[in-house]
C-alpha cells in the first residue's frame, strides 16, 4: 500500500489548527444523471441503509436508481438557484463567516474549510487542502445538532477511511453532537422570535426533525432522545407550554416504521384537532435544503392547507445568519480548549527553518528539503 503523503512538503513550515465543518451533501446538478451519482453513493454507505449488502446492490441498482433519479431531480430543479444548490451555497457561506470571526480572534493560526460527505466538494478533497496548508490539529464539526449513526457516525467513518489512506495524521478532534449547547438554543431562540416579530406568531409551533428507522433508538442511537431534548430547552427558553409545540419526524423512507409522529400526518391531523395556524422551524438543520424548502415549505404546507388549516408558516434554517455563526464559533473555541496556537510569527518560523536546514545539511549534504 502507498499511503498519501503532502504534496510540496516543507520542513519547518508554518503549522496552523484546521477547522473542518461538514454537511449531508448535494448533486452536482439538478439533473438525472447527477442524481443518480449522488444517490449512488448516499444510498449505498451502510450507515444509511442498514441492509444485506448484495440484496440491497440489488434493490438499489436494479430499481431506485433506475426510477428515483429523475423524480429527485425535479424536486432539486424547484429549489435549485442560480449559485448552485441551496445546502452548498449556505454552507460556503457559514465557512466563509465562521473564517472572518475567527481570523479576528486568533489571526492566521486556523484554517477553516468545508465539505460534504456525500459529493462535492468532498471530505478527502477539504483533508488535502488543510494539510497543504500546515494543518497539524484538526477539528472536524459535522453540522448535525442531534447525533444519529447515519450522519455524524457516517461522516466518521469517512474521515477514518480516509486517514488509512494517508502518511502524516494531525491530532483529531470530533464534535459528534451540540444538541443542548446553550449558544445553540439561544441562537434558534432569537432566529424563532425574530420571525414572530416579523410574521406574527401562530397557534402552534411544529418542530420538524429528520427522520430515521425506530428500530434504531431500539438499538441505542440517541436521536429520538437529543431530538427532544433540544424541543423541551428550546420551548423552555422560548416560554412555550407543552400545548404550544409539538415534536414531529419527517422524510421517512421506505416501508418500515420510523419516528413518530410523523410530520406530514400531523399536519393532515392538526386542522380536524381545532389547530388553525401553525408555524414549523427545522431545529435538526443547519441550513434550508431540499427538505426544508421543498418537502417543509410546499409538501406539508399542502396537506396542512388542505386538511383546512387557514394559516402556514416556515421558519428558514438558520442559514449563516450572525447568530447562528456567533453560536458555531463559541462551539469551535469550546472545543479547541487545551490546543495551544501555533506560534507563526516570522522570527519564530525562521528559526524553524534554520534549524531544519541544519539538520539537513549535517546528515543529508546537497540534497533538497522536499527530498527529505
Amino acid at each position: 500500500m502507498k499511503y498519501k503523503g503532502i504534496r510540496n512538503f516543507q520542513h519547518g513550515q508554518t503549522e496552523r489548527i484546521g477547522i473542518l465543518i461538514t454537511n449531508l451533501g448535494t448533486p452536482d446538478a439538478p439533473t438525472p444523471s447527477a442524481l443518480r451519482r449522488y444517490l449512488a453513493e448516499f444510498l449505498w454507505d451502510p450507515r444509511v441503509v442498514e441492509a444485506p449488502r448484495p440484496l440491497w446492490w440489488l434493490i438499489l441498482h436494479g430499481i431506485i436508481l433506475r426510477v428515483r433519479p429523475r423524480r429527485s431531480a425535479a424536486a432539486y430543479a424547484k429549489v435549485w438557484q442560480p449559485e448552485g444548490s441551496p445546502l452548498l451555497l449556505h454552507t460556503a457561506r457559514q465557512a466563509e463567516g465562521i473564517r472572518e470571526a475567527l481570523r479576528e480572534s486568533h489571526g492566521q493560526n486556523l484554517v477553516v474549510a468545508f465539505a460534504m460527505r456525500y459529493g462535492n466538494p468532498s471530505i478527502a478533497t477539504a483533508l488535502d487542502e488543510l494539510q497543504a496548508q500546515g494543518v497539524s490539529k484538526l477539528l472536524v464539526l459535522p453540522l448535525y445538532p442531534q447525533y444519529s449513526a447515519s450522519t455524524a457516525g457516517s461522516t466518521f467513518d469517512a474521515l477514518a477511511a480516509d486517514f488509512t489512506r494517508r502518511r502524516w495524521l494531525p491530532d483529531l478532534r470530533f464534535v459528534a453532537h451540540y444538541h443542548d449547547f446553550p449558544p445553540y438554543i439561544e441562537a434558534m431562540a432569537r432566529h424563532i422570535e425574530a420571525h414572530w416579530a416579523n410574521h406574527g406568531r401562530k397557534e402552534k409551533l411544529v418542530l420538524s426533525y429528520h427522520g430515521v428507522p425506530f428500530r434504531y433508538l431500539l438499538q441505542g442511537d440517541p436521536y429520538h432522545c437529543e431530538c427532544h431534548k433540544t424541543s423541551r430547552l428550546l420551548a423552555d427558553r422560548l416560554g412555550l407550554s407543552d400545548e404550544d409545540y409539538i415534536t414531529t419526524f419527517q422524510s421517512r423512507f421506505g416501508r418500515e416504521e420510523w419516528l413518530q409522529p410523523y410530520t406530514d400526518e400531523t399536519m393532515k391531523a392538526l386542522p380536524g384537532q381545532g389547530v388553525r395556524s401553525v408555524d414549523v422551524f427545522c431545529p435538526g438543520f443547519s441550513s434550508d435544503c431540499l427538505e426544508t424548502i421543498e418537502e417543509i415549505n410546499e409538501e406539508n404546507r399542502g396537506y396542512f392547507l388542505d386538511a383546512g388549516g387557514e394559516s402556514f408558516s416556515y421558519i428558514p434554517a438558520l442559514n449563516a445568519t450572525p447568530g447562528h455563526i456567533e453560536a458555531l464559533v463559541k462551539l469551535i473555541e469550546e472545543n479547541l480548549k487545551g490546543w495551544t496556537l501555533p506560534d507563526n510569527r516570522p522570527e519564530t518560523l525562521a528559526q524553524r527553518q534554520q534549524r531544519a536546514t541544519a539538520i539537513k545539511n549535517a546528515n543529508y549534504p546537497g540534497r533538497p528539503l522536499d527530498q527529505l
